[in-house]
């Protein structure tokens, strides 16, 4: 079992930035390729990110997003990170964090979500 805990969502501005975390308890984090998916009002979950298993030597992006966000894990702290920079206002989203064993785009190949952290891009 992995419980995963999101933080760090909040209001910016148009091109402004923000850095998601996602803080994983249990065991063998290392294991589980991440990623982040997010969820408009009136709109389906769609992958951002993902990050490859055992220290994320592969990385991997929506064509939207590509070139502004980051994401990156740290093991030993058991946390993803989400870097998104020049935010725009239709990036507004519940942006989720979850772990599986491939780290592709489907989100029925993730086991374990968590409860998402709000990012709302404003003027």
């Amino acid at each position: 079992q992995v419980q995963l805990v999101e933080s760090g969502g909040g209001l910016v501005q148009i091109g402004g930035s923000l850095r998601l975390s996602c803080a994983a308890s249990g065991r063998s984090f290392a294991r589980y390729a991440m990623a982040w998916f997010r969820q408009a009002p009136g709109k389906e979950r769609e992958f951002v990110a993902a990050i490859s298993a055992w220290g994320g030597s592969s990385t991997y992006y929506s064509d939207t997003v590509k070139g502004r966000f980051t994401i990156s894990r740290d093991d030993g702290e058991n946390t993803v990170y989400l870097q998104m920079n020049t935010l725009k206002p239709e990036e507004t989203a519940v942006y989720y964090c979850a772990a599986g064993p491939n780290g592709r785009v489907a989100d029925d190949d993730y086991d374990y979500w968590g409860q998402g952290t709000q990012v709302t891009v404003s003027s």
